[in-house]
């Protein structure tokens, strides 16, 4: 039997690189996926793939950073599929700049989407697996929120902030049979480290330099993640929460 079968999750951000392997990876394995994106287009892109596989997927769009359409898509995934068993929150966006040279409009956006995106996630969902008792949530934070990260202050501020609310809501809703851990993604191939590169001003220098730190030798793909996200989601991981695991390829060591 697939470990999802008959388990609807929602994946935000799943238009993306790792939202996408990550969606079709529950999909392969039985869940009934709700694509949740800021672009539609790049939603469905991904919706579509899974369905012609024979999978079950279905697109909404949702800006994480209005609780109105937060409300609204979960609201649609719920009567398209079914009460939402899993949330991943895997939505994120920054800017390559460093501090000093930022501006407070730049902040306002990088904690919208990088934070109470995920707030937002968190409080539509929660009430409904609480009242269940059973529920998995994944958050996909960032090694910079573990060591740092030049040029990304304010995103790895953020991130730093989802480590330690998911460890608090897995400490209050334990008793409520939810699981809530936290996947950091490493230097990963998508396109905001396609950003990333060009903000760097040398992008074949910078790869190379980050090819060299890490261990086993290359930058990661999006379908590097699932593995991870999937075991904290799954039956396997029942006893597990308020955990964070690096996702890096050793370029950090965390214990």
């Amino acid at each position: 039997m697939k470990r999802f079968a008959s388990k609807t999750v929602i994946v935000t951000g799943g238009g993306g690189g790792i939202g996408g392997a990550t969606c079709r990876r529950f999909a392969c394995e039985g869940a009934q996926v709700a694509v949740f994106d800021l672009n539609p287009e790049a939603a469905e892109k991904v919706a579509s793939a899974i369905r012609k596989d024979g999978g079950a997927a279905e697109a909404f769009r949702c800006d994480i950073t209005e609780r109105m359409s937060v409300d609204a898509a979960v609201a649609a995934a719920e009567s398209r599929f079914a009460p939402i068993d899993i949330l991943v929150n895997n939505a994120g966006w920054d800017i390559f700049c460093p501090f000093a040279k930022t501006e407070p409009a730049q902040w306002d956006k990088l904690i919208a989407v990088n934070l109470t995106g995920a707030l937002h996630m968190h409080h539509a969902v929660l009430p409904g697996m609480t009242a269940r008792k059973s529920g998995r949530i994944v958050n996909i934070s960032s090694d910079a929120a573990r060591v740092g990260s030049s040029g990304e202050a304010v995103y790895a501020a953020c991130k730093g902030g989802l480590v330690a609310f998911s460890k608090t809501i897995a400490r209050e809703h334990a008793r409520h049979g939810i699981t809530v851990n936290v996947v950091c993604p490493g230097p990963t191939d998508t396109a905001l480290f396609a950003d990333y590169k060009e903000g760097a001003g040398n992008p074949e220098k910078l790869v190379e330099a980050f090819k060299r730190s890490i261990p086993l030798g290359r930058i990661g793909q999006p379908e590097d993640l699932p593995g991870a996200i999937l075991f904290f989601a799954s039956d396997d991981a029942a006893y597990v929460t308020g955990q964070v695991l690096s996702v890096s390829g050793g370029l950090t060591m965390n214990g």
